[in-house]
């Protein structure tokens, strides 16, 4: 029997109407990957063996996308370097190297793999995304022949780039990203001539992606978020963990609340380099995310996320980082403070030297405001209040201003900045807030054994970030991380052809 017409209507809204309920989220993954390193030579592999390495971490990637298909993802991101690893040269990187066209060419790598040139890389990534119906995000490197006539051309005829890759579910390249501002060890890549800002749509909102230390910069992290308002970012990554502020996790997760995005964050594994953290993050915070600096072991993460986030109902409300701080007519007097270096950055300190208290520390145009009340100081630990106004980098320098509540490493206040991963001392309260320069400020929570503290803190309008109810586990580190941008310094060594 044929439905009648008012039902036949009924079904057919109910039908859009749990399609667009499903558009409004989608299942994301990331896997964070121990990866297979070529053994260490001064002299080029064959492509040969090049590809035999390659394909080796493939099949531990390929493992990863069906295991994450299989349950329901929709994307998966993989780390950077996770196809080849990071011991190269610029010659003895070279026969890892594939020509990645341009996405506009419109190409399936799978069905027509023979249409450019080798590329058996880009050809196995896409059926890996077509053969299981997900987008996949891979970073491998890319090379372009060039000649006299191009001014900046390198001496030996091409240019060589970090590069990240998006095939759709149709296995077709959907996106290609040139990495931008390449960390100080990656002299087997060149620069691009100018910055990418590289976006593409789905049916769960607008993406875009970047490498690594692209995070850290205007260029293109902020142009993607500010200017051309993704939903989601792709952040295939190869991240160094440097406590107390720049861990994988703290950091990711703080960016993504500060920015108003969902991070994707894939990173590798390898303990001996502090590298692991990876995980899903919104502006609400962690939806998940992984910390083990004990196993050898990869792990793959999935979360539900909001497909659209500006648009949700939970989204963060806007906030004025220096509301609050600037509104106090007169802040508590500066005592005993001290200088103490973060790496290499000299910090203002002063010792909470009380269970409760309220403080203020300056340092040139940042002045950091405190309250707080612990609930179960230990004697052997010593926190203090810090603030850092200016130039961070050897060599790339750029602008941060910094308020943070850290414990120090031992209860020598020299040792105050250094890095420290385990607490024994609870807070029943925290308030911490600064008159910052900028509205890009990133809040950050951190517990002991690196653990998050997502739903225990929140970031009121006026700039203050606040605990909820009262640390569950020891603090490490309450911090605002603000950048300046428009204080960096020109890129000593991105040239112009």
């Amino acid at each position: 029997m044929l439905p009648s017409q008012p039902l036949l209507h009924a079904a057919v809204f109910a039908l859009a109407a749990l399609q667009a309920l499903a558009s409004d989220t989608f299942t994301a993954a990331v896997y964070e990957h121990a990866v297979i390193l070529p053994d260490a030579t001064d002299e080029p592999v064959s492509p040969d063996d090049a590809l035999a390495l390659m394909n080796k971490n493939m099949d531990v990637l390929e493992g990863a996308i069906k295991e994450a298909a299989q349950q329901g993802a929709h994307i998966i991101v993989t780390p950077e370097d996770g196809i080849y690893g990071w011991r190269f040269t610029r010659e003895t990187i070279y026969p890892y190297l594939e020509d990645i066209p341009d996405p506009a060419v419109n190409w399936i790598p799978c069905t027509d793999p023979t249409r450019f040139a080798p590329a058996p890389v880009q050809e196995r990534l896409s059926c890996m995304a077509r053969n299981n119906s997900i987008y996949v995000v891979a970073n491998i490197g890319d090379k372009k022949p060039c000649n006299s006539s191009d001014a900046g051309c390198p001496s030996d005829g091409r240019y060589q780039y970090n590069t990240d890759v998006v095939f759709d579910p149709e296995g077709k390249l959907v996106a290609r990203y040139h990495k931008y501002n390449l960390f100080r060890r990656e002299t087997q890549f060149n620069y691009p001539k100018e910055p990418e800002a590289v976006t593409f749509e789905t049916p769960f909102g607008k993406f875009g992606i970047f490498t690594c230390f692209d995070i850290l910069f205007r260029e293109p992290a902020l142009v993607l978020v500010s200017e051309l308002q993704v939903d989601t970012v792709l952040f295939p990554t190869a991240w160094m963990n440097v406590l107390p502020f720049l861990t994988a996790v703290e950091f990711h997760s703080a960016w993504a609340m500060g920015m108003g995005v969902n991070l994707l964050s894939a990173n590798t594994h390898n303990i001996s380099l502090a590298m692991t953290g990876d995980g899903l993050f919104t502006p609400e915070g962690p939806a998940a995310y992984h910390y083990d600096s004990g196993t050898e072991d990869g792990c793959l993460l999935l979360a539900e996320l909001s497909a659209r986030p500006r648009l949700s109902p939970t989204y963060p409300p806007a906030v004025n980082w220096s509301s609050f701080a600037t509104s106090i007519k007169k802040f508590p007097g500066e005592k005993d403070t001290f200088l103490g270096a973060v790496r290499r950055d000299i910090f203002t300190f002063s010792e909470l030297r009380h269970k409760a208290g309220n403080y203020t520390v300056c340092q040139g145009d940042l002045c950091c405001h405190l309250i707080y009340r612990m609930a179960n100081k230990s004697k052997d630990e010593v926190y203090v209040l810090g603030a850092f106004d200016g130039l961070h980098g050897s060599l790339i320098k750029y602008h941060w201003q910094i308020c943070t509540l850290l414990k120090c490493k031992t209860t020598d206040l020299n040792t105050c900045g250094q890095p420290v991963e385990t607490a024994q001392t609870k807070f029943e309260m925290f308030s911490l807030s600064g008159t910052f320069g900028t509205n890009y400020v990133f809040p950050e929570v951190l517990y002991s054994g690196v653990q998050l503290a997502p739903g225990e803190f929140e970031v009121l309008r006026d700039g203050r970030l606040k605990s909820k109810h009262g640390t569950s586990k020891p603090l490490v580190t309450v911090t605002l991380f603000g950048r300046l941008y428009e204080k960096d310094l020109p890129h000593p060594l991105r040239t112009a052809p």
